[in-house]
């Protein structure tokens, strides 16, 4: 801690800590707010109200990715090696850190009866556990070496994702959730 031009003490935050604090702050604060919505009302269905996502989800977390790249290609008339590079390192991370940081207590038993052998979790759950990860990609990129150039490109793709999702968020996301917590029942709606 130093004192500053007041005489107040101030923490020292060193420059690494200020770049991941701003790449933080840009990918959440450009969260669209209906997908904040959804993230809060995902919450409660499973944690408040005990229900889970009926698994496998339709369309998968695959699904939207191959899904996004189709629409870049439409859009671009051309797919970029970097978007492919940034939905094949999502599938990675979603893979990866759905068991570890992106399931809530309630919703590990399900994991297990559905997640067997070499099975990906990216082909059996979708939207709703993917935008999850969207909240922790700041957390999750904090640790990783990128030059600040990089990370806000890396970031904007990111955003553009969510923005593809917000933009398909009736098709993506379900409007209710399985009313068994066991997550044996068909869910109603979408």
């Amino acid at each position: 801690k130093r004192k500053n031009q007041l005489g107040v003490e101030v923490a020292m935050i060193p420059k690494h800590e200020k770049e991941r604090r701003s790449s933080e702050s840009l990918l959440m604060s450009q969260f669209p707010v209906t997908l904040k919505k959804q993230l809060v009302d995902d919450w409660e269905f499973v944690t408040q109200l005990g229900k889970l996502v009926k698994l496998p989800r339709s369309p998968t977390v695959d699904g939207i990715l191959t899904k996004y790249l189709e629409y870049r290609v439409k859009k671009d008339n051309k797919i970029s090696d970097s978007c492919a590079e940034v939905t094949k390192g999502l599938r990675c991370y979603f893979d990866k850190a759905l068991p570890a940081m992106l399931l809530y207590k309630k919703e590990q038993k399900q994991y297990k009866e559905e997640i067997k052998g070499d099975v990906s979790p990216s082909t059996v759950y979708g939207a709703e556990h993917l935008l999850r990860l969207f909240v922790k990609l700041p957390e999750l990129l904090s640790s990783v070496n990128m030059e600040e150039d990089a990370l806000n490109k890396l970031q904007q793709k990111l955003l553009d994702i969510l923005k593809f999702l917000q933009k398909n968020q009736a098709h993506f996301f379900l409007s209710a959730y399985d009313g068994d917590s066991k997550g044996a029942d068909g869910a109603k709606g979408k």
